[in-house]
């Protein structure tokens, strides 16, 4: 608006100088992907898209109508009686009370029945998210900080991890089949939760838990970590795709193939497989502390063994420590469990990889 008032040449230089601001204003970043979202506004309950989810979501109302009712009925009548019952002077005096075995009887009967009858109610849906049927196809899950692997040892090769900076498709299930799963950890308590199927169940380090879910609903549903597991719990995220029965078995085989493309350099698709496979949730890029060695600049640095010895980070060691990563652990890291990729990552995958590590300078 003030460049009325300005001289023909000093709103001509003024323009110049915003065109060049703008020219020199790099693009901005693709934005990144989001969680699918499940719910048509912030109260609105999840998508309903397993057999569990409307019998749980059932058993939520009448439990938050049962809740308001009481609160209204116990608060009305507690404020009637203040005004009933007010003292009016100075010198009016309590009448005499007694109980009424009545009614002392119903307030705690009709609380009892209500009880037995949400328990039964949650026991019956329990018993059924705890009883897989025969059929049911099986999928492996093991938690790791902060991350999901995914295998089915129905389709043999194919394995599918999460992403921690973005919701990659870590599970895919078919539409109308029971799906089991059987999860384990391989350091802390994680708990594995969908929302939208209304499951959810803990990851216990040493042990196997189950949990089986029947999906109802093609789409994307959010999956989380729903049990505190360490500095990044909240990146522990990841995708279920529930898709139809015909396409699932080509869906699953599309999704976990990791080859590398025509146009695609060996460092990028190495970059790729850092993600996909889960190696951000340990190593990071730029030298900040995480579970693992951080790999900027770890190429040719030389590095102190839990024994004492020294080694210079090589090709050799790179490839050693991917297939056998307990053999030569560097000092301060006894304790990290890293798991082996023997018979994950083949010779042109790993190869791939250790040339994403020499990048990082």
């Amino acid at each position: 608006m003030l460049s009325m008032f300005f001289a023909p040449e000093i709103k001509e230089a003024a323009k110049a100088a915003v065109g060049q601001a703008a020219a020199a204003t790099p693009a901005p970043a693709t934005l990144p992907k989001l969680p699918p979202l499940e719910t048509a506004h912030p109260w609105a309950m999840p998508t309903q898209a397993s057999t569990f989810a409307e019998s749980t979501d059932n058993l939520y109302f009448f439990i938050t109508a049962l809740s308001v009712f009481f609160f209204v009925l116990i608060m009305g009548a507690m404020f009637y009686f203040m005004k009933k019952y007010a003292r009016r002077s100075e010198d009016q005096k309590t009448s005499s009370i007694t109980h009424n075995g009545k009614i002392e009887f119903l307030w705690s009967a009709i609380p009892a029945v209500l009880l037995v009858v949400i328990f039964a109610w949650g026991e019956i849906d329990w018993i059924k998210q705890t009883t897989p049927p025969a059929d049911a196809i099986d999928i492996r899950v093991t938690g790791q900080q902060w991350t999901w692997k995914v295998d089915y040892p129905d389709y043999p090769g194919v394995f599918l991890t999460s992403a921690m900076d973005e919701p990659l498709v870590t599970m895919m299930v078919p539409k109308g089949r029971p799906v089991r799963l059987i999860m384990t950890s391989e350091d802390v308590l994680h708990s594995f939760y969908v929302p939208a199927f209304r499951v959810k169940k803990d990851l216990v380090p040493g042990r196997y838990t189950t949990m089986w879910f029947e999906a109802t609903t093609v789409g994307e549903f959010n999956l989380f970590c729903a049990e505190y597991c360490g500095e990044r719990h909240s990146s522990m995220g990841g995708v279920v795709k529930v898709l139809e029965p015909e396409q699932f078995e080509a869906a699953l085989r599309e999704a976990a193939k990791l080859e590398q493309k025509a146009t695609e350099s060996p460092k990028d698709f190495g970059g790729r497989i850092y993600k996909r496979r889960g190696c951000d949730a340990c190593h990071t890029l730029d030298d900040s502390p995480g579970n693992g060695p951080t790999w900027k600049g770890l190429y040719g640095k030389k590095e102190t063994l839990s024994g004492g010895e020294t080694l210079t980070v090589d090709d050799d060691y790179l490839r050693e420590s991917i297939l056998t990563p307990r053999v030569k652990v560097v000092a301060g890291y006894e304790n990290v469990n890293m798991p082996s990729y023997q018979g994950q990552l083949d010779d042109k995958q790993i190869t791939a990889l250790i040339e994403f590590i020499k990048a990082q300078k």
